[in-house]
């Protein structure tokens, strides 16, 4: 064999050899994610596929229930949450690891209508008779419904919203309820309803900031994967040029 072909045969084997590991030990990492951040996951787990080989087993709800469930013994690996409170209570309680949470993402409220025009620019139709149901997701168990409770409250709409109130468990739920109809309005995430590449549909009145607490969401890395390549791998990403571009587009603030 001439000597460069015999020297190329040796790269290429050497290249295999680096390889082969990399693809045996591509793996599933087990991730709850809080609901409103659920469209943006998916696609962000298409790009971290591509750049890692690893794969995402996703379980979607209110940041509130997915506690409950790691608690309990879920056995997930990484929780991106809807606010920055739980990551750091699973951690002083000894439930995820010390130092991996950080903020991914900051979330925007917004007052939703199927209905093209129902929502102003300014809410206030909030005020008006011109809805029966509005939908709003607990805020013992969700950090928009808790969000939109304190909108309300700076409203001075609590006592008069209260009987038209339509109590989700999560904001994937609040939406729901506005898609189809059994309420006429409600609160939701930005994400939800300007999804990148698509019509926003019905009408709707992006909440000022002064109104709600800063929806700051945190990701942390749980202990059932504290060991984990891939779950650090995906942590990683999300703070990837890549990942924040994709986050940006879907409304967040970074």
């Amino acid at each position: 064999m001439p000597p460069g072909t015999r020297r190329l045969a040796l790269l290429c084997a050497s290249a295999a050899a680096w390889m082969l590991p990399a693809t045996a030990q591509a793996d599933q990492v087990k991730v709850a994610v809080a609901a409103n951040f659920a469209g943006p996951l998916a696609r962000i787990a298409e790009g971290f596929s591509t750049a890692s080989g690893h794969t995402l087993s996703i379980s979607v709800g209110s940041t509130g229930k997915l506690y409950s469930q790691i608690v309990a013994g879920a056995p997930f690996e990484v929780l991106l949450a809807a606010d920055d409170a739980t990551p750091k209570k699973l951690i002083s309680e000894g439930h995820a690891v010390a130092g991996s949470n950080f903020s991914y993402a900051i979330g925007v409220l917004v007052l939703w209508s199927a209905q093209p025009g129902l929502v102003d620019d300014r809410g206030a139709v909030l005020a008006s008779s011109r809805f029966a149901r509005l939908a709003i997701a607990n805020p013992k168990l969700a950090p928009y419904g808790r969000a939109a409770a304190e909108v309300i409250q700076a409203r001075g709409l609590t006592d008069a919203l209260a009987p038209r109130q339509v109590m989700a468990e999560s904001i994937g739920q609040a939406y729901q309820f506005i898609a189809t109809g059994n309420a006429e309005l409600g609160f939701v995430a930005l994400s939800q309803v300007a999804v990148p590449g698509q019509p926003v549909t019905g009408s709707y009145w992006r909440v000022p900031a002064n109104l709600y607490g800063a929806i700051r969401q945190d990701a942390v890395l749980l202990k059932p994967g504290e060991k984990s390549a891939a779950a650090t791998a995906l942590l990683a990403y999300l703070k990837s040029p890549a990942a924040r571009a994709l986050i940006q587009q879907y409304g967040y603030g970074l």
